[in-house]
């Protein structure tokens, strides 16, 4: 079972709902059954710092993703600690599904490149 808890902090209002379900989705179809999540909304000075902080870049920024266990197996019956995926609506607007789902494949291990395009591209489809 995927557990995915939401929380918004960005002082503008988000479906919560719908993101913690785009994720879970999301998540199934790329074979991760079992796992935490967290996705939390920000505002752009938060997001801004956090980039800052862990890349070394000063700028706002549509999403970053804090992943925590490796891609390794795990014994039966624990989930994976996946991490977050943290959003800023102010830079994304109403549109922050397709920077969620950059986001998680992010999470999963997936690198900028042809195969994490292609991989958008099929979650785009559903």
């Amino acid at each position: 079972m995927i557990t995915v808890e939401t929380s918004n902090r960005s002082g503008v209002e988000v479906d919560e709902a719908a993101a913690a379900e785009l994720a879970r989705r999301v998540l199934a179809s790329e074979e991760v059954t079992d796992g935490e999540l967290g996705i939390v909304f920000v505002g752009p000075d938060e997001i801004r710092t956090l980039k800052r902080e862990h890349l070394g870049v000063d700028e706002a920024t549509d999403v970053l993703s804090f992943p925590l266990d490796g891609r390794e197996e795990l014994p039966a019956g624990i989930p994976r600690a996946l991490g977050d995926v943290v959003l800023c609506p102010q830079v994304v607007g109403d549109e922050w599904h397709r920077p969620l789902v950059h986001g998680l494949l992010h999470l999963l291990g997936y690198d900028h490149g042809d195969e994490m395009k292609s991989r958008e591209r099929a979650h785009a489809q559903r």
